[in-house]
């Protein structure tokens, strides 16, 4: 499963016709797939490693159908990733 989310957030990447802004991301699969694939990319700060976690906990929501704590997550998890 992870793998497959991997994947295809490296795919929705490859294939966006521009990067996500600093605005604040709408709450959908897509979208967390993006960011994701975003995160990968950068250097290794406490600021990736504070998004990683907040991901990573909106995926173990997901997954079980707890939209609400997932959307929560992602967005501290977009918050995170907005610091220096």
């Amino acid at each position: 499963m992870k793998i497959l989310l991997t994947a295809a957030a490296f795919i929705a990447f490859a294939l966006s016709a521009s990067p996500a802004s600093a605005a604040m991301m709408a709450c959908t699969g897509d979208n967390m797939m993006k960011s994701t694939a975003m995160m990968t990319g950068t250097a290794d700060t406490p600021a990736k490693v504070a998004a990683n976690k907040e991901m990573a906990m909106a995926n173990t929501d997901m997954s079980n159908g707890k939209m609400k704590g997932a959307c929560m997550h992602y967005m501290k998890a977009q918050k995170a990733m907005m610091m220096k």
